[in-house]
C-alpha cells in the first residue's frame, strides 16, 4: 500500500511482487528475471536485516523457493500477518534514506540521509520543512556531510542528483495531496552502478482526520503588520515612564531608571513611586493617573505581577501604547503564573497595546539613546539588532559590541514572550531603517511553523543570524521509523534555517562575528577568495578552514595578478594563494597588493592576516630600557603608522571595489590597543581574532548572498 500511494508521484520503485507461498515466490522471480531478493514482510516488522529476514542474490527458482520456506518459518505471532516480497536484485553499493517526519513543533519535514547499515551511527541527515521544490531539494543534497559519496565511487557512476531531487519533490507532492500521510520512511533508496536510483522499501504511516495532529496557532505573526506603530513606541518612544521606581540601588525600579537617565535618553523620563519620592533627580508621581495624557509611549514595569493588570489599564488610559514588563511571577512560577500570563496577553490585546516580556531584562535602542534595561551594558550605536530568549545573551552581544566597536541598533530580551515573540521582533527589524542585520538567540520553539514564517518574512529584506541553545527529542511515534530515529529537534531547526536563508551560528561568538560582518562589509558576488598574509603559518590554517567549510573557493592566482605581484615582492614569495609575502614587504607593499587583489575581476573577497606585527615590535621597543634613544623613537612611530595605513587600506579597498576585505589578527583580543586592530575598529569594521573566524563569517555571507541571488 505504501508504494502504491507514492508511485503515482514518480517515485522510482523497483519491480516487485507480494506473494504468500514459496511456489508463488518462484513464479514471481521467473517473471521478473534473476537475480532477485526475497524478504519477509509483516505489519509489525520494522528491522528485517537485523532479524535475518532478507535473502539476497538468489540466482534461480530453487534458491528462491528454499529462501521463501526459511523466511516463513522465522515468522512469529507478534509479526502480524506476514507475506513474502520478491524483487529484482539491485546492483548498487550505496544507499540513501528519504523520508518525512511529522514533528510536533515544526510540522511535516522532509529528510534526506546517507543510508546503509551504519546510517544511525554516522547520522548524516538533513531536513527541510515541507513543501519543498527542486531548489530546496538541491540545497538538502548539498548540505550532506558525506555528499562526496554521491560522486563517482569505486567504479560506479555519480548519482543522478537531479533524479534524487525529483524523488524529494515527489515525496513532498504526495504529502501535499494526501494530508492523511503522517510519516514516510523510504529505506533504502539504492544508487545503482549507473547512478540511477531505485527505492527498495517504503513505509507510509497514514492517520485518520481525527488522529492528525493540530499545529500551534500562528496568530501572533498574522497580527504583525497591524502592530508596527506599537513597535515604534517600544523602540523609539517619545517618553518613558518607569512604573514602580525605587530609591534602593539594588532594586530593578532604581537600576532601570538609572540606566535610562545615565545613558542620556533623547526623550522625557517619568517615574511612579507610591511615596512620591525624588529619585535620581526625577520627581515621581504616586499614580499613573497623574501622568500627562498622550505624551508617553513606553512604560517599563518593575512592579509585582499581581499589580500589573490594573496598572496596564491605567497606562492605556493615558495613551501609552507599549509596555516592557520586567516583573517575574508568571509562567516560570507554575500554574497560577501561567494563567496570569494568559490573562495579561488577553488584556494587552483588548487594550491595543504591545507588551514585551514578562520576566525580561529590557530593551535598548541606540538611535534614541535608550537603555531601558535592568542589566548592562549600553553599546555603541550601529546596525545590528538583537532579539533573544535569554536576557543574559543580550548582554553578551552588547559586550561584544563594546569590545569590537561594531555597534547595535536595537536589542531586546523577549523574556517569556507571552504576546510578542523573537520572530515578531525579527520581522520588525527587517523593516527598520536603522537595522542592517538581525541577530537572534533562540532556546526553545513552541510553534515551528510560525517561526519559519517569521524567518521567511524577515529574510525578504535583510540577513538574519541565529544561534540556538538546547535540543529536544521527537515524540516516540516518529522515532519508530529509521527516519524518525535519526531526527532531532535541533537538526530540523537547522533545516529550517537553511531553507529560509538564515545563517545559523555554532556559538555565540561566531554569531556576533557573522552579524558584525553583515553589518560592516559588502556582500560578496561570488566565492572566489584570496588570503593575503605576512607570515605563512596563518595562511595555512586559514586555508584549512576554508577547505573544511567548503563554501568558499581559494582561487588559483590569475596569471596577470601573479606577474604584478612579482614586481612588488621578492622571489621567495609563495607565488600561490595564500599570498605569503615572506617578510618581503616594504613601506607601500601591503596597500598596493590589496589594491591589486581587490581590483581584479576574478576575485570576490580578501582575508588579510598579519596586521599589527610591526606595532607589536614597536611596543616591545617602547617598553624596553633603550627607548627612546638609539633611533627607536622614529622606528616605533613608523611601525605604528604602517599598521594604521594597512587597516585603512583594507577599509578603503572594500568601499572602493564593493568587495569584503576581512582583517584578522589575534591582537584584536590579545592587545586591542595595538594601532592595527585599533584602526580597524575606527573604520567601523570588525577585526577578527583569527583567520579561521574570518573565513567562517565570510562563508556565511557567501551562502546568504547565493541564497538571495546576489552571488553566483
Amino acid at each position: 500500500m505504501s508504494k502504491q500511494l507514492l508511485a503515482p508521484f514518480g517515485f522510482p520503485f523497483t519491480s516487485e511482487a507480494i506473494v504468500n507461498t514459496s511456489v508463488e515466490a518462484g513464479d514471481a522471480a521467473d517473471a521478473m528475471g534473476y537475480p532477485v531478493v526475497v524478504k519477509l514482510n509483516g505489519s509489525n516488522i520494522a528491522h528485517k536485516t537485523e532479524r535475518g529476514l532478507v535473502r539476497l542474490q538468489l540466482a534461480d527458482r530453487s534458491a528462491v523457493e528454499q529462501a521463501a520456506v526459511q523466511l516463513l518459518a522465522l515468522a512469529t505471532v507478534s509479526d502480524g500477518k506476514v507475506q513474502l516480497l520478491v524483487a529484482r536484485m539491485i546492483d548498487g553499493s550505496r544507499e540513501l534514506i528519504v523520508g518525512m517526519v511529522n514533528d510536533p513543533v515544526f510540522g511535516k519535514t522532509a529528510m534526506l540521509g546517507i543510508g546503509g547499515i551504519f546510517a544511525e551511527v554516522i547520522q548524516d541527515v538533513v531536513f527541510a520543512p515541507l513543501p519543498i521544490n527542486q531548489n530546496r531539494a538541491l540545497e538538502m543534497i548539498d548540505a550532506l556531510k558525506y555528499k562526496s559519496m554521491l560522486q563517482e565511487f569505486r567504479g560506479q557512476s555519480a548519482v543522478n542528483v537531479g533524479a534524487l531531487a525529483d524523488a524529494l519533490v515527489a515525496m513532498s507532492a504526495a504529502c501535499d495531496t494526501h494530508n492523511e500521510i503522517f510519516s514516510i520512511d523510504i529505506n533504502p533508496l539504492i544508487v545503482q552502478r549507473d547512478g540511477s536510483l531505485v527505492a527498495v522499501d517504503a513505509l507510509v504511516e497514514v492517520l485518520s482526520t481525527a488522529e492528525l495532529p493540530t499545529m500551534a496557532s500562528t496568530s501572533s505573526n498574522t497580527q504583525m503588520s497591524s502592530q508596527f506603530a506599537q513597535y515604534d513606541s517600544l523602540f523609539s518612544p517619545r517618553a518613558i515612564v518607569v512604573v514602580g521606581a525605587s530609591s534602593h540601588p539594588g532594586k530593578f525600579g532604581f537600576v532601570s531608571l538609572h540606566n535610562i537617565l545615565s545613558n542620556k535618553f533623547a526623550g522625557k523620563v517619568y517615574a511612579t513611586n507610591l511615596a512620591g519620592e525624588v529619585i535620581l533627580g526625577i520627581q515621581t508621581v504616586a499614580s499613573i493617573d497623574e501622568l500627562p495624557m498622550n505624551e508617553i509611549d513606553l512604560a517599563f514595569f518593575c512592579t509585582p505581577a499581581s499589580a500589573n493588570p490594573s496598572l496596564l489599564r491605567q497606562c492605556a488610559a493615558r495613551g501609552i501604547r507599549a509596555a516592557f514588563i520586567a516583573s517575574a511571577g508568571y509562567r516560570e512560577a507554575g500554574p497560577s503564573g501561567e494563567q496570569a500570563e494568559r490573562d495579561l496577553v488577553l488584556l494587552a490585546t483588548e487594550l491595543g497595546m504591545v507588551v514585551a516580556g514578562p520576566n525580561g531584562q529590557g530593551v535598548v535602542s541606540t538611535p534614541v539613546s535608550m537603555c531601558a534595561q535592568i542589566v548592562g551594558p549600553y553599546p555603541p550605536r550601529g546596525a545590528i539588532s538583537v532579539a533573544s530568549q535569554s536576557g543574559n545573551f543580550v548582554s553578551s552581544f552588547l559586550n561584544y559590541a563594546r569590545q569590537t566597536g561594531v555597534g547595535i541598533a536595537r536589542a531586546i530580551s523577549a523574556g517569556n514572550a507571552a504576546q510578542t515573540s523573537v520572530g515578531d521582533y525579527l520581522e520588525w527589524f527587517s523593516q527598520d531603517s536603522e537595522t542592517r542585520v538581525s541577530l537572534a538567540y533562540i532556546e526553545s520553539v513552541n510553534d515551528g511553523k510560525a517561526l519559519e514564517a517569521s524567518f521567511s518574512r524577515a529574510l525578504q529584506n535583510k540577513p538574519l543570524v541565529v544561534v540556538k541553545g538546547g535540543a529536544t527529542d521527537l515524540g516516540s511515534r516518529a522515532a519508530q521509523s529509521h527516519t524518525g530515529a535519526m531526527a532531532s529537534n535541533d537538526k530540523i531547526f537547522d533545516g529550517l534555517c537553511r531553507s529560509t536563508g538564515a545563517s545559523r551560528a555554532a556559538t555565540v561568538e561566531e554569531a556576533f562575528d557573522i552579524a558584525a560582518t553583515f553589518a560592516t562589509q559588502p556582500l560578496p558576488k561570488g566565492n572566489r577568495v584570496v588570503v593575503l598574509t605576512t607570515v605563512g603559518g596563518w595562511g595555512v590554517v586559514t586555508s584549512d578552514a576554508i577547505a573544511k567549510d567548503g563554501a568558499l573557493h581559494l582561487v588559483p592566482l590569475p596569471t596577470d595578478l601573479t606577474k604584478a605581484l612579482d614586481e612588488l615582492l621578492p622571489p621567495r614569495w609563495s607565488r600561490n594563494n595564500p599570498i605569503d609575502c615572506a617578510g618581503g614587504e616594504t613601506r607601500d607593499t601591503i596597500p598596493e597588493i590589496l589594491e591589486l587583489i581587490c581590483a581584479h575581476d576574478d576575485i570576490d573577497a580578501v582575508i588579510f592576516l598579519g596586521l599589527g606585527i610591526q606595532s607589536n615590535q614597536a611596543r616591545m621597543m617602547s617598553e624596553g630600557e633603550f627607548y627612546p634613544d638609539h633611533g627607536l623613537e622614529r622606528i616605533v612611530a613608523y611601525h605604528r603608522r604602517q599598521d594604521e595605513r594597512f587597516a585603512q587600506s583594507a577599509a578603503e579597498c572594500a568601499v572602493k571595489y564593493n568587495k569584503p576585505v576581512l582583517v584578522a589578527t589575534e591582537l584584536a583580543v590579545a592587545d586591542p590597543s595595538n594601532p592595527g586592530p585599533a584602526t580597524v575598529r575606527e573604520t567601523g569594521r570588525l577585526c577578527y581574532a583569527s583567520g579561521t573566524r574570518a573565513a567562517t563569517a565570510l562563508a556565511h555571507m557567501y551562502r546568504y548572498a547565493r541564497f538571495t541571488g546576489v552571488a553566483k
